[in-house]
């Protein structure tokens, strides 16, 4: 299984988008300040995940996801979460 996460850092009100094969060991990694993209924004928080067969279809979702359309329609689902997060791009 693949899966494809987003992060929300408490401190600067921003989001993470990644894609990995374990996410409870990717989390853990985030929140010990081993990943480098995380590791000055902590806390962070998982605000959602999806799960994919195969990792070509997380990757492809990922990279959609961190792009211009995709980033507008996950902030449209998302956006209850958001705003009690105090997200600051909404």
């Amino acid at each position: 299984m693949y899966f494809v996460y987003v992060l929300f850092s408490l401190k600067d009100r921003q989001l993470y988008i990644g894609y990995t094969n374990d996410l409870e060991r990717r989390l853990k990694q985030h929140k010990n300040g081993e990943s480098i993209a995380t590791r000055y924004r902590l806390p962070i928080r998982l605000i959602y995940y999806e799960t994919y067969l195969r990792w070509p279809d997380a990757k492809r979702r990922e990279k959609f996801l961190k792009g211009g359309n995709g980033r507008s329609q996950l902030k449209i689902q998302l956006q209850d979460i958001l705003k009690e997060l105090k997200y600051k791009n909404l």
